[in-house]
């Protein structure tokens, strides 16, 4: 007897959605003010570490949207962004933020493409896998965001 399909994850099924890139970084700013006026209800998850066991406070996601705006100006080098995409830029509930060390293909066709760094969203994370060790570098960044 087969065995009855598993319901697709939620997550997992806006993750491998449509997004958009926001290719310049006054787009950034404004999803930046968005999320900031919009901060309750995040998760905040770094790809390679344990996923969030809740929520994070509308402080904690201002934090991180802080911390993350310098880290992405500092370490990408280049006079547009290019490396958020958001499901929905006037309407945000997933955003996948790639790391600037670690681009490889984020954008087009790849048959390894890279996990995005860090993701913002409004449904439980699950676990994503990375090929890639994460850095212990961004590793210890994270962490020093919350401790």
């Amino acid at each position: 007897m087969a065995r009855p399909a598993r319901k697709p994850d939620p997550f997992l099924e806006r993750f491998r959605g449509n997004f958009s890139s926001l290719l310049n970084w006054e787009n950034l700013d404004t999803l930046w003010r968005t999320l900031r006026a919009q901060a309750d209800g995040w998760y905040l998850y770094a790809v390679g570490e344990p996923i969030p066991g809740g929520i994070a406070s509308a402080g904690d996601t201002r934090k991180f949207i802080d911390a993350i705006d310098v880290l992405l100006h500092k370490d990408h080098h280049e006079d547009y962004c290019g490396i958020v995409y958001v499901d929905d830029p006037t309407n945000p509930s997933l955003i996948k933020i790639y790391d600037p060390h670690n681009l490889g293909v984020s954008c087009g066709f790849s048959n390894n493409p890279p996990m995005p760094g860090w993701i913002m969203s409004r449904l439980p994370p699950v676990q994503i896998e990375d090929r890639r060790p994460l850095p212990e570098s961004r590793r210890r960044w994270w962490r020093s965001l919350w401790h």
